[in-house]
């Protein structure tokens, strides 16, 4: 159910830390990754080793080690999850997320998200019941923030009332709920990513240096928003994203086959870098080199344009259509004429010059263009790309 999932876990400072130990494991059981966050308080009451065996991932502790930061940069680390989930959260976790204050790297990593969170409130019944307590839930519930729980029952301190952090089952049964119930559940977007490969002969080909790892960061924040994603994908080397349907393709008319194959849908976007030509008449054989003969001569015919083919489309058209166009020059303006000559809604314009390092690189520059205008985003991770798309196109779904 959670297969390929990324949960950042914050263990907050009580007594009921202990039950993260098992709410590690329940995730894990059922296919998420648990990076998990250690608060000081919550290592009073479970070990640093005791949870990060449990995780099989490196644990989080210090704002300021200055290794993690160039590991994996506090910013990073908050928007790398598809949900934060904090266990417990404490009622001075919850007052700091209320008023926005980043104090540690919990609390830093909670303000810094562009991601949804789930708390599953733990404390003593009176402080639970605390008007400032009342009004920070309020607050956090006003915010989005996300809640499981406390439950009604016996505490540590001997007390009885509402206050028990959930049940592990229960909190994992809000992680599904949140992860496969968000913005874009009920919707369908097709991705297509990666290359192409048009054979020459059985054994060469034509293609281009495209990883596939910007259609997959795509796909990927697309299902941690609920949709159903149908990912057609060329020989890419990036990752295959988790929870999508994928349709593998070798050449631009195979991959044109199963883009209409799979339609209707409600977005697609095409991030695959496609090959423009395709040789006449590849050969059955490999072609030997016999010295002395002369050089054979490739020729070449277009590949069909699938990005203007869908966009054209009558009542088959997804609502919204986005492409991509890779330049080496005159960047925004070539993108701007390539938007209006393909009839798509949006296209997101890179540099692929090899200065950039951005072809089968981890980041991306974008231009987004669109009949509003251009919109420049900063040069960031293409993990942090697809969620900003992502994002976009949800709010495009639900006008």
């Amino acid at each position: 159910m959670l297969s390929g999932r990324k949960i950042l876990l914050i263990i907050g400072g009580g007594i009921a830390a202990y039950k993260s130990l098992d709410l590690i494991r329940r995730l894990r059981d059922r296919g998420a990754s648990v990076v998990p966050v250690l608060t000081k308080g919550g290592a009073e009451f479970v070990t640093p080793l005791s949870v990060a065996a449990l995780a099989g991932e490196k644990l989080y502790r210090d704002l300021f080690d200055l290794g993690d930061e160039a590991e994996m940069g506090h910013i990073q680390l908050s928007r790398a999850a598809d949900l934060i989930v904090v266990a417990p959260a404490t009622a001075d976790l919850m007052a700091k997320m209320a008023n926005g204050q980043a104090n540690d790297l919990a609390t830093t990593l909670l303000l810094a998200t562009d991601k949804r969170v789930l708390i599953a409130p733990a404390m003593n019944v009176r402080m639970w019941e605390h008007a400032a307590t009342v009004r920070n839930a309020e607050k956090l519930k006003q915010d989005g923030i996300l809640s499981v729980g406390p439950d009604e029952g016996d505490m540590a301190c001997g007390e009885y009332g509402p206050g028990r952090m959930a049940e592990p089952l229960a909190i994992v049964a809000a992680v599904e709920d949140a992860l496969l119930n968000g913005p874009l559940k009920g919707k369908h977007v097709l991705v297509t990513s990666g290359p192409t490969h048009e054979p020459i002969d059985p054994v060469r080909y034509i293609a281009n240096r495209s990883s596939g790892a910007q259609g997959a960061a795509i796909a990927n924040a697309l299902v941690a928003l609920g949709a159903k994603v149908t990912f057609v994908t060329g020989p890419a080397h990036a990752e295959m994203p988790a929870g999508c349907v994928i349709v593998p393709v070798e050449t631009a008319d195979e991959m044109l086959a199963a883009v209409t194959k799979s339609l209707p849908v409600d977005a697609a976007v095409f991030a695959a870098a496609v090959a423009d030509w395709k040789v006449i008449s590849a050969s059955d054989k490999k072609i030997k080199k016999t010295k002395g003969a002369k050089l054979p001569v490739l020729e070449f015919s277009e590949n069909p344009d699938i990005l203007q083919t869908i966009s054209s489309m009558g009542k088959d058209r997804p609502k919204l259509v986005v492409g991509f166009a890779a330049e080496t020059d005159d960047v925004q303006k070539n993108a701007t004429d390539k938007r209006q000559r393909k009839g798509c809604d949006w296209i997101l314009a890179n540099d692929v010059s090899p200065a950039t390092g951005i072809m089968g690189g981890s980041e991306n520059d974008v231009t987004l263009i669109s009949d509003q205008g251009a919109e420049n985003w900063p040069r960031m991770s293409k993990i942090a790309v697809g969620q900003r798309l992502a994002d976009k196109i949800s709010d495009e779904l639900d006008d």
